[in-house]
């Protein structure tokens, strides 16, 4: 059996009980299969893109960064994280960026107008409209055991795969926000698992 959540699937386990993603959810953590996933090779275009685009993302970052590193949560064993890019030193995690792709017409609409908001602000506005990226970095922190980390929007402006792979980016292509841990999600999230 899986018998492991990971934090991609934290929405999910945070819906009703009575919901179909629930649902979806219970009969991968009972599955014998462990799910395998290859994001380049997806036909959804938001998902492949992003792929894609965290390599060029990882170039912004200095060498003590690695991608998807993999954290259990101390507490609560069946909750993993795969985190997207992850500050490592000394061989101890000791920040992290996790990273949100966002087309153009939103990045220009939702996320830059948040940039120059204070952290009360801005955190209020992405734990209701980006609910699902909220919980997931909250379900990373626990797993972590940091008290902060970047939720990273990355501004995506074509879904052609060639454009992507040889976009060069600049600190105007994405926004951090950085994120306290919040007892209250990380309490809710604890209770249903």
């Amino acid at each position: 059996m899986n018998l492991s959540i990971g934090s991609g699937d934290v929405s999910k386990l945070m819906q009703d009980e009575q919901t179909q993603g629930y649902q979806d959810l219970l009969r991968k953590f009972v599955s014998d299969e462990k799910p395998i996933y290859n994001a380049f090779a997806s036909p959804i275009d938001a998902l492949r893109t992003g792929a894609i685009l965290e390599k060029s993302y990882l170039q912004t970052l200095d060498e003590s960064y690695y991608t998807q590193y993999k954290v259990t949560c101390k507490e609560l064993n069946v909750l993993t994280s795969s985190i997207d890019f992850a500050k490592i030193e000394k061989g101890i995690i000791v920040d992290f960026d996790e990273l949100k792709t966002i087309y153009f017409t939103d990045f220009i609409d939702l996320i830059l107008p948040l940039k120059s908001l204070p952290k009360k602000e801005y955190t209020e506005f992405l734990k209701k409209k980006f609910k699902k990226n909220y919980e997931q970095i909250q379900s990373q922190l626990l797993c972590s055991e940091l008290e902060s980390a970047n939720l990273v929007f990355l501004c995506v402006e074509s879904y052609i795969d060639e454009e992507n792979y040889n976009r060069i980016l600049n600190e105007n292509d994405f926004v951090k926000f950085r994120i306290d841990k919040d007892k209250n999600v990380i309490t809710k999230i604890k209770d249903k698992l």
